[in-house]
């Protein structure tokens, strides 16, 4: 009787769950199956001839000996069927776990033909192995026993096997990532599948059947789940008569190629439960047949570009057994009133059940309104980067809320204290916005689940005050908590003296003051970051606070002192700049903090040499110990640290000679040394530093040639700064092979020779290099002082040569260098005339030209050189008159053109031959007689008009006799004139007859 309850119980249990059909890898029975069987002595030869084809570098298959090979690792075997081999599951299950080096566990070689003989087999799995490129083998189609394939990711090569259609009884066939290498891939012999219910071709290249792929899919009635994520596919049709996909469950279109908008057909699918459609740029609206979908569970259309109208209640205001609502990254735009209102009154007086509304990074904008906080079912709410302007009271009614999400979207005003009505919110994320007002402990009074917050104002002026008493204690415990210009201080905040969970801590920018308290220190927490910046804070750092492996550090930006403290070891990223310590880096600072990947302890007071113990920090990316006041020699430490791209040790006082082992550094991308008292001449090794792109050496006391390599090896280079050091030679040619680069700075040297004539061959000073957008900092010499630069460096183009012993012309090819926006070429020994076509430079801001040799006139063109605000041509050799248009209006302080004995004109005393000083205009600061002059001049003008006028017309109008004889006179002189003409056009005419008629004779 037990026996035949347990089978009736296993045959209903089968007909339930459908054996092995939607989810045959975890579906198990393994109380109506025994693996206590025997095995069957073919089927064991079988299995050990199939182990014997493959590669096992991991010994996954080290179990595959003794008898019963029922007990094999993978194996299983049914007594049902004589105890035969029904499933073979060898999936690499380490394929994806970053613990773990996934090749390594991977199954390769081949595959042998003896899984013919496994009669019974119903169940393949090789997935996310290593076949390297090997095709399917084409014995797999006389396995036709199989219900369930799976050679995902298993790295097989060919096109998509046509041959599989052979195998009629299969329920689940997973191919994805699979024959990425060919395009010629074809989806005909779909239609024999006619029992299939899971297909994936993911990454498939199935760009060959983009006219078809649909209608071969519609084959499958009983198909479930379809996958084609990322596989080329080009056109999703508008239309289709024949679809048959009504069991379809799961959607998944990601990452094609559609460009198209949504076809209505697509919203037929009423058993649908899933659908993704992200990353397509599909365009258009929403079908109206999308609001009948009223079976949907889940949509996800995030990151597309499809849905440039409006969501509309016609549109979406049906879907009230929606679970989750995905249209992230897209071109959205309009408000979201009707939407929501429509969600808010769904059908039969019943509650939406939406779970997940994801909005974000779209177009979106206006109020948020009221109706959202209808919407009690929702667990996350995501509504970030778009431009919604307030958020409503009702927000406080969703009691179901764990995400909250509402960053970058440029919000004013102030935030609702209804926001703490949501116990179950568990991250809330506001950043990147311009609220107002005061935060209080309202706003968090029931927030007992908080365990993220982050307000970061948009702007660095302070307009959001968190006002709370100093003895709050609030009823959250929190994770995370990131504060940027949000006025917090100017106290330490008190309420964080019972966060004892913290990970995360950034409150920067938040006007505190005084010292971190030690109970803060004493807290005893393990932190991945802490960020006090641009504060206030004084007094030491401890060493005691802990840190997670990968750690960052940002104290920088405050008045800390004492000497530079070692944190833990755990630390990747190291941000104390800007403070005042003082004294020695530890000498053992490599040894205590080895993982260190960023280092900036720039501008403080530090003393004493670099420390060798610098070595040991093999990760390290940047090291910045710039505006301190190191001394010694650069330390020959660099060729244990292959992947350091930043090196800043700038404004110190170090010595000595460059070492040799920075050109180890292949990946160096900037190396600024400036503004120290370093000598000699530039290591040849640095020319194996392909990829720098911003050298600054100036102000040293280098000296030799410049090498001939920089403009050969270094082709990345933007900055190349050489400035105040005692180079000698001539500027070598190959510095015209630069052409990315936009600031060449070789003022204050000894260089001589001519400029080369191949300068204006620099594509960097004549297109834009807006696209190679970068962070760098440079001291300049523009607009005739210093001026650093930062941030925006990668907007200025600067071509300083000044104060060297050039000599020769200036090249002509000069002005095809249209991007420049400062020429310095004073103090030199520049001869011949200032090129006729410099007013080409339409850009340049500063030029300075003086104590040269120059001749000739000042050039006409240079009067549209609009953006000129700073010139200098003193001393040279310049004749003629100074021109007066445009910009040379403002250009009126006459050290510009003294030392040039031949210019004359304003703003110079000195007159030009043929100037009248009676027909001039006043000077510009006129005598108060001649202004006085004017004024009578003008006051006379208008009395004397109306006198005239009244001394001729005013007779006219009150004699009549005198109009009669007036307007008489006017007659005769009219037909004097008339008969004057007619006469003379009589002679004209007999003239001209009697001409033609002695031609004719």
């Amino acid at each position: 009787m037990a026996n035949t309850i347990a089978s009736v119980f296993c045959f209903f249990l089968v007909i339930t769950l459908s054996s092995e059909f939607l989810n045959l890898q975890t579906i198990k029975f393994a109380s109506c199956e025994s693996q206590n069987v025997s095995c069957i002595a073919m089927e064991r030869e079988a299995l050990l001839n199939f182990k014997q084809g493959l590669t096992d570098p991991s010994g996954r298959l080290s179990s595959w000996r003794g008898e019963n090979c029922c007990t094999w690792a993978g194996v299983k075997c049914s007594n049902k069927s004589g105890n035969h081999v029904i499933r073979l599951k060898l999936p690499n299950l380490h394929s994806s776990d970053p613990d773990f080096d996934g090749s390594a566990f991977a199954l390769g070689g081949k595959i042998h033909p003896s899984l013919l003989k496994l009669k019974y087999l119903n169940y393949l799995d090789l997935s996310m192995n290593n076949f390297e490129g090997v095709p399917i083998p084409n014995f797999f189609q006389s396995l036709k026993t199989l219900r369930y394939l799976n050679l995902s990711g298993a790295s097989f090569g060919g096109s998509l096997p046509s041959f599989l259609g052979n195998l009629t009884s299969l329920r689940y066939l997973d191919l994805g990532s699979c024959f990425s290498d060919s395009n010629k891939n074809d989806l005909h012999w779909l239609s024999t599948l006619s029992n299939l219910r899971h297909l994936n071709l993911g990454s498939v290249d199935l760009s060959n059947a983009k006219d078809y792929w649909l209608e071969a899919v519609s084959m499958i009635p009983s198909l479930e789940e379809l996958h084609l994520p990322a596989c080329g596919l080009s056109i999703l049709p508008p239309s289709l008569p024949h679809v048959n996909l009504s069991s379809l469950l799961v959607f998944d279109l990601s990452n094609n190629g559609f460009n198209s908008s949504i076809p209505s057909w697509l919203f037929n699918l009423t058993s649908l439960e899933y659908l993704n459609l992200n990353s397509n740029n599909l365009e258009g609206e929403i079908p109206d047949g999308f609001a009948g979908m009223e079976f949907l569970q889940s949509l996800d259309l995030s990151e597309n570009s499809f849905l440039e109208g409006t969501l509309s209640k016609r549109n979406l205001g049906s879907l009230c057994n929606l679970r989750v609502l995905d249209l992230s990254f897209n071109k959205i735009s309009g408000d979201i009133v009707e939407f929501t209102n429509g969600l808010s009154q769904c059908n039969n007086n019943s509650s939406s059940r939406l779970e997940s509304l994801h909005l974000g990074y779209n177009q979106l904008g206006g109020i948020l309104p009221d109706s959202l906080g209808h919407l009690r079912n929702l667990r996350r709410l995501l509504l970030m980067q778009n431009s919604f302007s307030s958020i409503p009271e009702s927000i406080g009614n969703l009691s179901s809320l764990q995400e909250f999400y509402l960053s970058e979207n440029g919000m004013k005003g102030s935030i609702p204290t209804s926001i703490g009505q949501l116990s179950s919110l568990v991250s809330l994320d506001v950043k990147n916005n311009q609220f107002e007002g005061v935060i209080t402990e309202s706003h968090f009074c029931n927030l007992t689940s908080l365990k993220e917050l982050s307000i970061r104002q948009i702007f660095s002026n302070i307009t959001l005050i968190f006002n709370v008493s100093s003895n709050w204690v609030p009823p959250f415990k929190l994770t995370y908590i990131n504060f940027k210009s949000c006025l917090v201080g100017p106290q330490f905040p008190t309420w964080l003296r019972n966060q004892t969970e913290l990970k995360s801590v950034a409150i920067w920018h938040a006007g505190i003051s005084g010292t971190i308290p030690d109970w803060f220190w004493n807290l005893d927490l393990v932190l991945d970051e802490l960020d006090f910046s641009y504060n206030q804070l004084t007094g030491t750092v401890p060493s005691t606070i802990k840190f997670r492996p990968g750690g960052i550090v940002f104290l920088n930006f405050n008045k800390f002192i004492g000497p530079l403290p070692l944190l833990s070891s755990n630390l990747s990223s190291f941000h104390l700049d800007n403070n005042m310590f003082s004294g020695p880096i530890p000498h053992d600072i490599g040894d205590k903090m080895p993982l260190l990947s960023d280092f900036d302890i720039s501008f403080n007071s530090l003393t004493g040499s670099i420390p060798s113990s610098i070595s040991n920090l093999t990760s390290l990316l940047t090291f910045v110990v710039s505006g301190n006041k190191l001394t010694g020699s650069i330390p020959d430490i660099w060729n244990n640290i292959p992947a350091l791209y930043v090196i800043d040790m700038s404004n110190n006082s170090l010595s000595g000679e460059i070492p040799q082992s920075l050109g180890s550094l292949t990946g160096l991308e900037i190396l600024r040394l400036s503004s120290n008292k370093l000598v000699g001449e530039l290591p040849f090794t640095l020319q194996n530093c392909t990829k720098i792109r911003n050298l600054d050496l100036g102000d040293n006391r280098l000296s030799g040639k410049i090498p001939t390599w920089i403009g050969e090896s270094m082709s990345s280079l933007l900055v190349l700064s050489l400035r105040s050091n005692m180079f000698t030679g001539e500027i070598p040619r190959t510095l015209c092979n630069l052409s990315l680069l936009h600031i060449l700075d070789l003022g204050e040297n000894n260089l001589s020779g001519s400029i080369p004539h191949c300068i204006g061959n620099m594509t960097g000073f004549s297109t834009a290099i807006d696209d190679v957008r970068y962070e760098a900092q440079l001291w300049i010499v523009a607009k005739g002082r210093d001026l650093f630069y930062d941030t925006n460096l990668y907007l200025v183009n600067n071509l300083d040569l000044s104060s060297n012993n050039l000599s020769g012309n200036l090249p002509e090819e000069l002005t095809n260098l249209s991007r420049l926006g400062t020429l310095n070429l004073s103090m030199n020994y520049l001869t011949g005339k200032i090129p006729e076509d410099i007013g080409l430079l339409q850009r340049l801001e500063t030029l300075d030209l003086s104590r040269n040799k120059l001749s000739g006139i000042i050039p006409p063109s240079m009067v549209s050189m609009t953006s000129l605000n700073h010139l200098n041509l003193s001393y040279n050799n310049l004749s003629g008159k100074i021109p007066t248009a445009n910009q040379f209006q403002t250009l009126i302080d006459p050290s510009i053109y003294e030392g040039n004995s031949g210019l004359c004109g304003k703003p110079l005393v000195t007159k030009c031959n043929g100037d009248d000083e009676t027909s001039k205009s006043p000077d510009i600061v006129g005598s108060k007689d001649d202004e006085n002059e004017m004024v009578w001049f003008y006051i006379s003008m208008g009395p004397g008009f109306v006198v005239g006028f009244w001394a001729v017309c005013g007779p006219l109008v009150v004699k009549k006799s005198w109009r009669r004889i007036y307007f008489g006179f006017l007659d005769k002189m009219k037909d004097k004139l008339l008969g004057f003409v007619l006469l003379k056009l009589a002679r004209l005419r007999r003239f001209m007859n009697k001409n033609n008629g002695d031609t004719q004779a």
